[in-house]
Formats: C-alpha cells, sequence, structure tokens
C-alpha cells in the first residue's frame, strides 16, 4: 500500500490506532535491528493504521541525535511506505529538531510530531517559535504535541497559521480539554489521543485515532475494540476499556517491565530494557498472569487468540 498525500486527501490517513513504537535494545543499549524489523513486521500484518517513531515509549530524548536518525532511517527502510510513519523530532533545541525533521522527510517518513520547549516554562511565543522552525523545515504535515494545558487558545490560535499543521498529539487524561481544541480548530486538524486510557472515550471528543504504547501489544484486540465503539457497540467497548484501564493502573509502577515480559511471551519479541534514568521496575505478575490479563482483552475484542512463546 502506497500512502497518497496529494493536496486533497494528504491528511486523510491520518487516524485509526497507531502504536507509539518500542525501540527494542541489546544488553550494550545498542537497537536491536533484528527485534525492531519483527515487531514492525508483526504490526503491519496486524493491520495497525500507522506508527508513532520515536516518542517518549520509543525514548527519543535518550538518543543521540545520530542514534535518533539511525533508528528513523532503519524504520521507514523496513515499512517502505506499507503504512504512514510519524516521526516524533523534538529535542532539547530546536536546532536538533530541525535537523532530525529534514532527516525523516529525506528518508521517507509520511509525518513529523515534536514536542514543545521544556524546562523553560515555555510561553506562547516561545513554543510557537519552536514548533515553527520545525515545521517550516519540511513539507510534511506537521503535529505538535499538547501537554498538559499548554495547549492555550493563544497557541492553537498561532498554530493554525502554519500552512502545514496537520494536526495535534494530545497526552491530556481531560476529555473536555480534548473536546475544547476539537471545537477551537473543528475538523481542519487530525486529533491523536495520546492516552491509552480514553481510546474509545476521546473519539467522542473529536479525535480521528489515536497513539499508544499498549497497541504495540494489542494492537489488534484496541483497533478492533475502537471500531465496534465508533459502529454503536458501548457496551462491549466499555467492557474492554475498564478491563483495560485496570490493567494499566496494576502494572504502572513497573510499566517497562511488564511491556518487556508480556511482549516476549505474546509475541516472542525481547524490547530489551530501558536507557537509564528509566528503569525497568520489579516484576508483579506470574507469566500465567500476564497471559490471563492478555487473553481477557483480547476475549473482550473477540479477536484470535494467538502466542509465539
Amino acid at each position: 500500500m502506497e500512502i497518497q498525500q496529494s493536496e486533497k486527501d494528504k491528511y486523510k490517513g491520518f487516524q485509526g490506532v497507531w502504536p507509539a513504537l518500542f525501540t527494542p535494545t541489546r544488553k550494550d543499549g545498542k537497537v536491536n535491528e533484528k527485534e525492531l524489523e519483527k515487531l514492525i513486521e508483526l504490526l503491519i500484518n496486524q493491520g495497525m493504521d500507522g506508527i508513532y517513531l520515536l516518542g517518549s515509549t520509543g525514548q527519543g530524548f535518550l538518543y543521540s541525535e545520530e542514534e535518533r536518525k539511525s533508528v528513523a532511517k532503519i524504520c521507514l527502510e523496513i515499512v517502505d511506505q506499507r503504512l504512514p510513519v510519524m516521526v516524533q523530532v523534538g529535542a532539547l533545541n530546536t536546532d536538533e529538531s530541525v535537523r532530525l525533521a529534514r532527516y525523516a522527510a529525506q528518508h521517507g517518513a509520511n509525518a513529523i510530531s515534536s514536542v514543545g520547549p521544556i524546562y523553560y516554562g515555555a510561553s506562547v511565543n516561545m513554543a510557537f517559535e519552536h514548533y515553527k522552525k520545525i515545521a517550516q523545515a519540511t513539507d510534511l504535515p506537521f503535529f505538535p504535541y499538547q501537554i498538559g494545558k499548554s495547549a492555550t487558545n493563544a497557541l492553537i490560535d498561532k498554530l493554525s497559521q502554519i500552512e502545514n499543521i496537520g494536526g495535534m498529539k494530545l497526552t491530556t487524561q481531560n476529555l473536555t480539554e480534548i473536546s475544547n481544541i476539537h471545537n477551537l480548530v473543528g475538523s481542519s486538524w487530525k486529533l491523536f489521543s495520546g492516552a491509552d486510557e480514553l481510546l474509545c472515550h476521546a473519539a467522542l471528543c473529536g479525535t480521528s485515532g489515536a497513539i499508544g504504547t499498549s497497541y504495540n501489544l494489542i494492537g489488534d484486540s484496541c483497533k478492533t475494540i475502537r471500531q465496534e465503539f465508533l459502529n454503536g457497540k458501548v457496551s462491549m467497548a466499555a467492557e474492554f476499556m475498564l478491563a483495560l484501564q485496570a490493567l494499566i493502573e496494576e502494572v504502572l509502577p513497573s510499566i517497562w517491565w511488564f511491556f518487556r515480559r508480556a511482549m516476549l511471551l505474546k509475541h516472542n519479541i525481547d524490547i530489551g530494557d530501558p536507557r537509564p534514568p528509566l528503569l525497568p521496575g520489579p516484576a508483579l505478575l506470574t507469566d500465567e498472569e500476564i497471559i490471563a490479563r492478555i487473553t481477557r482483552l483480547e476475549n473482550l475484542a473477540h479477536v484470535s487468540i494467538t502466542y509465539t512463546r
């Protein structure tokens, strides 16, 4: 499937369920290309709607600029336009973000995304200038982050002036904030919910899709349940979402440990340990308990259950 980017429909493909891709690592901390390829092929075979690369889940900020370029190049070559790929290019300084954006565009990315200035209590003007320079570095659709209350009406108004603004990645768990942003921009922006717990809820507030960590593990179930929800099967979606929310709450203290073990058990893919200062955390569940929780979610979504390990 080749992603079309004509002027008329260039934002049409930015919808549905997009895993915030893990960046598998070896024991020495280097990117594990073999496991990365396995993960990408899994997501393509499951029919995911796109891939979000080098976000916080991918530990983007903990990699050097050259490492991030390498990950982007490897991923884009493996995907080979079979899915749209949005590359997170946010960095501690704007110039690095601009270089990463241009690199992503040169290697076939379909969109770029970025967090705003951090640690500096970014004002509206600071955030806008940061985002504008990144957006104008390429012709790709640009999706800035919304973090907390940073996406004020004034900032949204300024961002609307950027010609290639595609939408926004929302990190809030506040549904009212999502609705307010949608009401400001209407259907001209493609909004992605970034909280796995709001996979279905956010669709009521004007989002076109969802970007999240859980979709690496149970992407087919999450995609199925979101579509069933949109088709009107509210009770089915509610039962699934309550179970997913309960699991996230249960494993949150050791979230990386959980995903590493669960990915091994479910897909025989080892994502490795996170880079310090991130820590995997202690084991919270037995293998049998992990499998039982995943199986329950898949049963609720009525997807076929397979394990490779």
